[in-house]
């Protein structure tokens, strides 16, 4: 999601950190070196990448996303492939909502929050915050761990019915029903989140508090380089 890195956290940190990186010109099918996509690693993947479409908290198609397609570094890849096997074991499917962000994507969301009247998804994405407080909440930042290539968005997929589980609330809800340990979800919704959350965690992901969705790889190959390439 847009947010933040805590400590135990995963996407993004307001510290500078380095210049964004948009590593070499790139032909429409390749990718800087140590980096994949996500479906060449684990085929049972599915995608659902939102910031390609307009269905996400802004309201549209968000700049670098020129494609439905989740890249990773190579290392994210192979421990989300560990956790995606865990979960397969267990009757799921993983469905990926974002992976690598272009740092021109967030520079599309501070510019958006900077914009007090646009306000279009705020009933679906944030009905009970007001969107000056986004950067004070942690919920944007001006850098993303997603940047670095090695954070994840997903969910799971039940293998049997082809639905996704119910988490409580959708991708990218910007509120306290998404953080993990809050009271507001049901002991089946809590239930499966931690059934995502321990096989990440077994895989090396560290979860963010705010965002069940959000995990990001404890050791992560580009922890101060913020990469720029398009998603394509």
């Amino acid at each position: 999601m847009p947010g933040t890195e805590p400590a135990s956290g995963t996407e993004s940190e307001p510290s500078a950190g380095s210049e964004p990186a948009d590593g070499p010109e790139l032909d429409q099918n390749s990718l800087p070196d140590g980096f994949v996509y996500v479906t060449d690693i684990i085929p049972t993947v599915q995608l659902e990448i939102r910031y390609s479409t307009e269905d996400n908290f802004v309201g549209a198609v968000i700049d670098g996303y020129e494609a439905p397609k989740a890249i990773l570094a190579r290392e994210a890849a192979q421990a989300l492939k560990k956790a995606a096997e865990i979960l397969y074991e267990q009757g799921y499917y993983i469905k990926i909502f974002d992976a690598y962000r272009p740092q021109r994507a967030v520079n599309h969301f501070i510019r958006w929050a900077q914009d007090p009247y646009d306000t279009k998804m705020k009933d679906k994405y944030y009905p009970d915050v007001d969107k000056a407080d986004l950067f004070k909440l942690s919920y944007l930042a001006k850098r993303s761990g997603h940047s670095r290539g090695s954070t994840v968005d997903l969910t799971l997929v039940d293998i049997s019915t082809g639905e996704e589980l119910d988490m409580g609330s959708g991708f990218d809800f910007l509120g306290e029903i998404s953080h993990h340990g809050t009271s507001l979800i049901t002991p089946e919704q809590e239930k499966n989140r931690n059934i995502l959350r321990d096989a990440m965690v077994e895989a090396g992901f560290k979860p963010h508090p705010k965002e069940w969705w959000h995990y990001g790889l404890k050791d992560e190959p580009y922890p101060d380089t913020y990469f720029d390439f398009p998603v394509r």
